[in-house]
């Protein structure tokens, strides 16, 4: 039987408010294709993948999160103009029923689109903890869309969802769009009778939906009246003044208030709240006065890092003693064959790289990735974050750059692309240039493997410091060059919650398959022409060429300078490639503890990886990108020739 054309399958998209579950829905109907975590901003870019439920298929999109569809941000507006371009079918709106009466302001946005939709109700369970009563059949009356609870992280009603999604797909219906009072209503009317007819064809939406809009006050909305009725615009803005004195509403909220006030009408309409027996604190308010305690709350962040990072390195250093044994045996067995010959040498070579990849890579990457997709969905990062802020303003941040930066200590890659959630142009430039000078997954393997191997877990972690305090000096400069106000830090602070075992291992499975399909080759591929390129003698002319930085100015030994230049691909094969270029995998009786400590410190600052450059182009431009080429260049020589003179005896 042939399989469809995509372009000829219904099209769902996943729309939903930062942290509402709406990508680990996703990930529950098509497969683990999207990092999620327990914070906003997890989502930056739309994900597609193809659902099949009850014989039938369909293209399902993830769209970042939003809170309006008049966006504040990159992410933001990425979902309003995919939504507007009209290449959905189906809106599927993911609603956090917990908080449900803030929850369903979007829901009711959509609706005014005019878009099918149906309301995911997710996490259920936290709604029933926090004793609230939802009455899904009026709710659903009273949207006029069918309206499924779940619970995605247990793939409770996702299929309904999709079956729900498609059946109205083969027969679409707007639902009600809400009813605000007279004076809203009669200027809605007002505006919608003078709007030329083209207006909502040229937005792709609704004559209301684009009142509502002018109303609003939203700048794209306002940018199209102006081609098409020059004194529309003014027009909206004289009755939104109207309606502010009114009401006695700020001009700037007038339609957003309102609709806060529907959507608190409709939760208590369709809901109930118990209260808890008692009135006893739970769990999450008791840890909180000590989480997120300004001084007992920074205690547990160190700690909680220190304890992250020490976890890896111990249980890292176990397995890759494990393994390393077979890798090495083969590889002191070829080694005498490896002067004979281009074939033996590439066979040599390309044993030194699966061992690298599987011995040294691994053991410290995989606990490394666990721990931190534990920490992400159990709640913690944001309640860092708001810790953090102070500190961040401090240096020229914002507390809502501590996400891309924490996922930046994962990989670089998506810590920039985060980076986009930002508020203004300033916060989004900085944090993006700071996200690659912090010690990803790869360096921190570097820093495990190498640093904290042979010189004890205390250096690694005097590393990480030192990584941190460079970051918050750096992001201090830059704030002070690419000058703007930082916004006012507003962040939603999920629930604790003890994330499923299934949900953890997909995800680490997610992250270390990236490794195995994008990076161990790499790996493999660049040990093989390392070892051809030493048989050749042609790795000494690199190295010659590299003197004066690694022997003359840094103090390394003069091998590792082509360890440099393929750390640029990926930096774990400054790594694997060091071992090859010193002939030993005992560092310690090659290289001095000063200069372990020095190539660490240089491979944790110096150029981002090729991966991260592209990124940062995209994100940030050309021009931007080049400066943190040499803003982690700079960095890494000075960080470097510095520790060179730590007190540390060879």
């Amino acid at each position: 039987m042939p399989v469809p054309d995509r372009r000829s399958l219904p099209t769902l998209a996943l729309v939903g408010q930062p942290n509402c579950g709406k990508s680990t829905l996703f990930n529950a109907l098509a497969g683990f294709r999207a990092a999620t975590g327990n914070f906003a901003g997890t989502t930056v870019a739309c994900t597609e993948g193809t659902v099949s439920v009850a014989g039938r298929r369909a293209r399902l999109v993830d769209l970042p999160g939003t809170y309006s569809l008049a966006p504040l941000d990159e992410a933001e507006r990425v979902t309003r103009e995919w939504l507007l371009a009209g290449r959905a079918d189906v809106v599927i709106a993911v609603v956090d029923a917990s908080v449900l009466s803030r929850s369903i302001e979007l829901v009711l946005e959509l609706l005014e689109t005019g878009m099918p939709v149906v309301v995911a109700l997710n996490m259920m369970d936290d709604a029933r903890r926090k004793g609230v009563e939802i009455d899904v059949e009026e709710l659903s009356k009273r949207l006029g869309v069918p309206v499924v609870p779940t619970v995605a992280t247990r793939g409770k009603g996702v299929l309904k969802v999709v079956i729900e999604a498609l059946r109205v797909a083969s027969d679409p219906r707007p639902g009600i769009p809400p009813s605000y009072d007279r004076d809203v209503e009669d200027a809605l009317a007002d505006v919608i009778a003078r709007m030329p007819a083209d207006l909502p064809r040229a937005i792709g939406a609704p004559a209301r939906f684009v009142a509502v809009r002018l109303l609003e006050a939203d700048p794209a909305v306002e940018e199209a009246a102006a081609g098409a009725d020059a004194g529309l615009a003014a027009h909206a803005s004289d009755l939104r003044r109207r309606l502010a004195g009114m009401h006695g509403w700020p001009e700037e909220s007038v339609f957003s208030s309102h609709r806060h006030a529907v959507a608190v009408d409709l939760f208590e309409a369709v809901a109930r709240v118990v209260p808890r027996q008692g009135g006893r604190r739970g769990l999450g308010e008791r840890l909180d006065d000590v989480v997120m305690h300004p001084v007992a709350g920074l205690g547990v962040a160190i700690l909680s890092l220190a304890l992250l990072f020490l976890s890896a390195f111990v249980v890292g250093d176990l397995l890759s003693g494990l393994v390393w044994r077979p890798f090495e045996a083969a590889s002191d067995a070829l080694a005498p064959l490896g002067s004979q010959g281009a074939g033996w040498a590439l066979l040599k070579g390309t044993v030194d790289g699966i061992g690298g990849g599987a011995a040294v890579v691994l053991p410290y990457l995989l606990p490394l990735l666990f721990l931190m997709s534990l920490s992400e969905d159990t709640g913690y990062l944001p309640r860092a974050a708001f810790l953090l802020d102070g500190l961040f303003h401090r240096v020229g941040l914002h507390g809502r750059s501590v996400v891309p930066v924490i996922l930046g200590y994962g990989c670089s890659v998506p810590g920039v692309m985060a980076a986009r959630s930002l508020d203004t142009r300033a916060e989004r430039i900085v944090t993006a240039l700071i996200v690659p000078l912090v010690a990803c997954s790869a360096r921190t393997v570097v820093i495990l493997a190498l640093v904290g191997a042979i010189l004890g877990p205390a250096w690694a972690l005097l590393l990480y410091a030192l990584n941190v305090a460079v970051a918050a000096a750096a992001g201090r400069v830059l704030s002070a060059v690419v000058r703007e106000p930082s916004s006012e830090f507003i962040m939603e602070v999920p629930p604790y919650r003890v994330p499923p075992a299934s949900i953890i291992f997909k995800k680490v499975w997610l992250r270390v398959r990236e490794f195995l399909v994008s990076a161990w080759p790499v790996v493999v591929a660049a040990s093989a022409v390392m070892a051809v390129l030493e048989q050749a003698g042609i790795d000494d002319v690199m190295n010659r060429a590299l003197a004066p930085l690694t022997a003359g100015l840094l103090g390394l030994p003069e091998a590792v300078g082509v360890t440099l230049v393929f750390g640029l691909l990926r930096k774990e094969l400054s790594l694997v490639m060091l071992f090859q270029a010193l002939g030993t995998e005992d560092v310690a009786s090659v290289m001095t503890p000063a200069q372990v400590l020095t190539f660490a410190v240089f491979v944790t600052f110096y150029v981002p990886c090729v991966a991260t450059v592209a990124t940062l182009v995209r994100e940030v431009g050309w021009r931007w990108a080049g400066v943190s080429v040499a803003l982690n260049a700079g960095v890494a020589v000075v960080a470097a020739a510095l520790v060179r003179l730590a007190p540390l005896q060879g």
